[in-house]
């Protein structure tokens, strides 16, 4: 099966590590939807499309996989992972660590940020385009992180949202499981748009846990 990086890849002249750059741009095109679950990565046409050697590839495929985003089968190669219970219980241990507390104490608020990506997710909702709901979902709690000011929190967040699209596709038959959150998004804006930020937070950690328990009852164990 031929893998598609469609847009998702990244500058390589950011980059001064080869095998970074190399998991950067197969962990975005995890994250955009692209590599789906299950998904064979070939070394031979991988390297080849990003004009890098196979033990390159294959460093940046260990990076990948200590993320839990793809999976190492012995004699059989690397394919994307398809995360069971375990590593969504895992994913929302660090997402109600790390969104609360920037909702809560991030120095960097950008509510206009947030409002084009409601608009987004609202739009998409109205179209039925699932996928682009998930996609504005990814971009608001990536937005909600960012607000901690901090460039290695981000990197953290851009990871964990790699292996939450995983999650999603478990939820392809649920369509009202994106759209159910549009309104939630805007909600917590409207209540860091007025100040209250400890309410935000409080009803960010509420919304992480019922996503979590909805994920629980449809992935495998």
């Amino acid at each position: 099966m031929p893998v598609n990086l469609g847009d998702a890849t990244i500058e390589r002249a950011d980059h001064a590590n080869t095998t970074v750059w190399v998991a950067d741009v197969l962990r975005a095109s995890i994250a955009a939807g692209e590599l789906l679950p299950g998904t064979k990565l070939s070394e031979q046409q991988l390297a080849a499309s990003l004009q890098v050697s196979r033990n390159t590839l294959r460093e940046a495929f260990t990076m990948l996989s200590i993320e839990g985003a793809v999976t190492r089968y012995p004699n059989r190669g690397v394919f994307v992972a398809a995360p069971g219970a375990d590593a969504v219980r895992e994913i929302y241990r660090v997402r109600k660590m790390l969104e609360p507390s920037a909702v809560l104490w991030g120095p960097e608020l950008d509510l206009d940020r947030l409002d084009a990506v409601i608009a987004q997710a609202r739009d998409a909702k109205a179209r039925g385009a699932v996928a682009e709901m998930a996609a504005a979902n990814q971009a608001f709690h990536q937005g909600l992180v960012a607000m901690s000011g901090s460039a290695h929190l981000q990197q953290v967040m851009g990871r964990v949202l790699a292996e939450m699209r995983l999650v999603f596709h478990a939820m392809s038959s649920q369509p009202d499981f994106h759209s159910t959150y549009v309104e939630q998004n805007a909600r917590l804006v409207d209540l860091l748009r007025a100040g209250k930020r400890a309410k935000a937070a409080k009803v960010l950690q509420a919304y992480l846990d019922s996503a979590e328990a909805e994920l629980l009852a449809h992935v495998h164990p």
